[in-house]
C-alpha cells in the first residue's frame, strides 16, 4: 500500500517537471533544438502552455481588421413578388420524407412530395388540388398555390 501511494505521489509531481526550457541552436550542421543551451548563440524558445483549460485563441496570429460590409441595396417591389426561397438540403429531404409542402418549394419538389395532382387550375393563380382519403372517404383537400413557379401558399381544407 505504501508503495502504491509513493508511485501515485511521484506521478502527481511529474507534470511540474515537464515544463522545461527549449533552446534553438544554429550550427554548420543546421538547426537543432535542445533542452540545454548549446553555445553562446542559443536562442530560448517560448512555448505557450497548451494544457486543457487554456484559451483557444492563445496561439493564433493577430487578425487583420475586416473590411466594412457593403451597404445592402434597398428593397424593390420586384423582391416582394419573389416567393422562392432557399431551402437547405437537410430541411428539403426532411420535408420530402414527411410528404410536406412548404412555401418556397418548386413544382418539382411538390411532385416529389405529393405526386401528380388529380386537379389543376391554371387561372387566376396556378393551383394544384390534392385529396387525402381516410378509410376510403374524402378527409381533406390540400390546395397548393404557385406564383412564378414556386409555392406561394399551402391551404388545408375539410370538404
Amino acid at each position: 500500500m505504501k508503495y502504491l501511494l509513493a508511485v501515485a505521489g511521484l506521478l502527481f509531481l511529474l507534470p511540474g517537471f515537464s515544463a522545461a526550457d527549449i533552446y534553438r541552436c544554429e550550427s554548420a550542421d543546421g538547426v537543432r533544438y535542445a533542452d540545454e543551451p548549446c553555445g553562446d548563440q542559443a536562442e530560448k524558445i517560448n512555448v505557450q502552455d497548451n494544457r486543457i483549460g487554456g484559451s483557444f485563441g492563445q496561439n493564433l496570429p493577430e487578425q487583420a481588421e475586416p473590411d466594412p460590409a457593403p451597404e445592402p441595396e434597398p428593397e424593390t417591389a420586384n423582391n416582394e413578388t419573389d416567393t422562392c426561397r432557399f431551402i437547405n438540403s437537410t430541411d428539403l429531404r426532411r420535408y420530402l420524407i414527411r410528404e410536406q409542402v412548404v412555401k418556397g418549394m418548386t413544382k418539382d419538389h411538390v411532385l416529389r412530395a405529393f405526386g401528380r395532382p388529380p386537379e389543376t387550375y391554371p387561372t387566376p393563380q396556378e393551383t394544384w388540388v390534392y385529396q387525402t382519403k381516410y378509410y376510403g372517404a374524402l378527409y381533406e383537400l390540400t390546395y397548393v398555390y404557385f406564383k412564378d413557379g414556386c409555392v406561394a401558399d399551402v391551404v388545408y381544407r375539410k370538404p
